[in-house]
Order: C-alpha cells, then sequence, then structure tokens
C-alpha cells in the first residue's frame, strides 16, 4: 500500500502561483510514476500532468502545458505541481496519485484525499 497526502491549495487570484506537494509513505519503493488529476463541481476528474519514477520524462494536459510544472524528489518521496498564471477555471479539487506512466485515470493505483485550489477573477 502506497499513501499520498496533498497539501499546498489555497485560494488565489487569477494571475497567482501556487505550488502542490504530494508526500508518499508505504511501499514507496517500487518505481511508481506520479501523476496530478482535478476534479472541479459537477466535471469528471480530469488529467493535468504525469512525471515517470526518474523523473526524466513529463506529459501534460493541453490547458496546463506552459504553465504547470510537474517535479519529484525521490529521496524525499514527493511530487509536486507548480501551478502559475492561474485562471479561474483551475479551480478543482487536486489529487495526486501513484501508479503506471499514463494520463488515463484507471492505470493509478493509490490515491490521495485531495486538495482545494481556487482561482478567484
Amino acid at each position: 500500500q502506497v499513501q499520498l497526502v496533498e497539501s499546498g491549495g489555497g485560494l488565489v487570484q487569477t494571475g497567482d502561483s501556487l505550488r502542490l506537494s504530494c508526500a508518499a509513505s508505504g511501499r514507496t519503493r517500487r518505481s511508481y510514476a506520479m501523476g496530478w488529476f482535478r476534479q472541479a463541481p459537477g466535471k469528471e476528474r480530469e488529467f493535468v500532468a504525469t512525471i515517470n519514477w526518474g523523473g526524466s520524462i513529463t506529459t501534460y494536459a493541453d490547458s496546463v502545458k506552459g504553465r504547470f510544472t510537474i517535479s519529484r524528489d525521490n529521496a524525499k518521496n514527493t511530487v509536486f505541481l507548480q501551478m502559475n498564471s492561474l485562471k479561474p477555471e483551475d479551480t478543482a479539487v487536486y489529487y495526486c496519485a501513484a501508479g503506471d506512466y499514463s494520463s488515463r485515470r484507471s492505470t493509478y493505483n493509490y490515491w490521495g484525499q485531495g486538495t482545494q485550489v481556487t482561482v478567484s477573477s
């Protein structure tokens, strides 16, 4: 089992930045890819970004490309999501997940409880 705990969410204004963190514990020795997903009210959970175990390969949703950056520190079992130039449409609960490198939710076995990000206009 892998436990994931997100932090760093909050209320910001359009154009501001936030950095989300996701701390992993438990069976972290396996080489999991890590992903970020988000879910806005009334919408399905959608892919945001993913990073492979070594941190050398990343993929982003088109909606965040150029604004968000995913990174990881395996020594600290932590993955980050740096979010710049935030927009109101970025408002959602953000979840981190551990699993296989993919943009599909079904390939991730473990999920955090989520952290709320609210961007005011």
